[in-house]
């Protein structure tokens, strides 16, 4: 039989009236749970709430995805509290050691409400606390799977132009070998100061052209012409330079000087340091590229977390937008194409700019997902009063007209179990009102417009 000075020592039942207490006891069921017995399970109807007085217990339940283990231990409150929404118990709990539990049904709730209002506003606040702790572990969590898709993103997006150099640099060693004996193969042959002129002009010539790649048809028909320039020019084994040439747009014409003015053997090898020297010149604008796009990731990175920058500043909103675009380009290169409209005049507004990088990453990821990667996001800002107007748009099928009033509600989701926890909007949200700003939503099919105004630090130039 529980006793009230066993009741009296769990936290929220201190200092309560004695008669309170034994009307308490007088709802209860006790039990006596051995350890490994499960005495709730996921699913079932919520109809109880539990008071821990001796033992220990876990509960396991499956959010977002994932499963998570809890313990309580005596003098712990468990179960459904008043004003709860709770239908269905959410987690299987079982007992680890032998355990004494008071089981209080929801029945009497009305009654605990009007005979106990003490024990009701901790209980309240009991749950209060519960559920910040619940939000603050979820947006955690969302936090993290967030940083984890972008993380996959970028590392994909840095790979690409790594690996590109990486190969550039292996094939110009072996391309460096090749020059290497072509212009040994080239000083073996007498030749005088005039034709040593002419071909290094040439080369000067052809490795410094410059201009927008052909296209692949145009690649691919003159490959065949240098080839057959070649054959004609009694080199028939020194078709793989076709490709080369070819790639640079070098023209058979500029070619027939060389075998003009020099004899077969010496036009040949100063042909092969010719298509060598190219060659360089193409794998060092390869490398170049490569290592400036990682170099431009790294700065965009840097730009969207504020890395050594002070947290709080003036942020341009257009650059913001655009440094976000960056980082979510290996989702929009996919098949989205994106419309600027941006006015001119900078806006500048005092922000935590990592915080507004995360509300145009929620909204923008959101978009590709919704137009399932294959569509035409829109950006647009402009000035409205004090305040700069951010639009975010897309072209998808739009949001249904029952879901379109829960968008911004913590936990609600259109997605599958694992894809999205629901707060990715409800953070956006939070962190506008944070700025002192606005958020809305609309949307039909063929076109969903978020507008999002916030204050302006300073009156743009106009």
């Amino acid at each position: 039989m529980v006793q009230k000075s066993e009741l009296l020592k769990v936290p929220v039942f201190a200092d309560l009236p004695d008669d309170q207490i034994e009307w308490f006891i007088s709802q209860c069921q006790e039990l006596n749970i051995k350890a490994g017995e499960t005495y709730i399970h996921q699913g079932d109807p919520a109809n109880s709430m539990f008071v821990f007085l001796e033992g220990q217990l876990q509960s396991r339940g499956e959010f977002g995805g994932e499963t998570v283990f809890f313990n309580s231990k005596a003098g712990d409150i468990g179960g459904v509290l008043p004003f709860s929404r709770m239908k269905f118990y959410t987690v299987t709990a079982r007992a680890v050691t032998d355990c004494r539990v008071l089981r209080f049904p929801v029945t009497a709730f009305p009654q605990l409400i009007q005979k106990m209002p003490d024990l009701t506003q901790r209980l309240v606040g009991l749950m209060s606390d519960r559920i910040r702790e619940a939000t603050r572990v979820e947006q955690q969590r969302d936090r993290l799977a967030g940083l984890g898709k972008l993380s996959a993103g970028l590392a994909h997006e840095l790979n690409n132009p790594a690996s590109a150099a990486k190969r550039a640099t292996s094939q110009l060693r072996a391309t460096m070998k090749r020059i290497k004996d072509a212009s040994h193969a080239l000083g073996a042959h007498d030749l005088t100061a005039a034709q040593r002129a002419e071909i290094e002009k040439l080369e000067a010539s052809l490795v410094q052209q410059d201009g927008p790649p052909p296209d692949t048809l145009t690649i691919s028909a003159l490959e065949e012409e240098i080839e057959s320039w070649l054959r004609a020019h009694g080199q028939e084994d020194l078709w793989q330079l076709a490709s080369d040439l070819a790639h640079k747009n070098i023209q058979p014409a500029a070619l027939d000087r060389l075998f003009s003015t020099l004899d077969a053997d010496t036009a040949r090898a100063a042909l092969v340091r010719i298509a060598a020297s190219i060659e360089i010149a193409n794998l060092l604008n390869e490398i170049e590229n490569s290592t400036s796009r990682i170099s431009d990731l790294v700065r965009a990175i840097k730009e969207y977390t504020y890395m050594d920058q002070s947290p709080v500043q003036n942020v341009d909103i257009v650059k913001s937008l655009e440094t976000t675009l960056t980082i979510l380009n290996h989702k929009l290169k996919r098949g989205v194409t994106v419309q600027r409209d941006y006015q001119r005049v900078p806006f500048l507004v005092n922000s935590f700019g990592s915080e507004l990088n995360q509300v145009w990453t929620n909204i923008i990821d959101n978009a590709i997902d919704a137009m399932g990667g294959q569509g035409e996001l829109r950006l647009r800002t402009y000035r409205e009063d004090a305040c700069v107007v951010v639009e975010i748009a897309d072209n998808g099928p739009g949001i249904p007209d029952k879901v379109l009033p829960h968008i911004f509600e913590p936990f609600f989701t259109t997605k599958g179990v694992g894809q999205g926890t629901g707060l990715g909007l409800d953070t956006a949200s939070r962190i506008v009102r944070k700025h002192r700003g606005q958020i809305q939503v609309n949307s039909k099919p063929g076109e969903t417009r978020f507008q999002i105004w916030l204050p302006l630090a300073e009156s743009p130039s106009n």
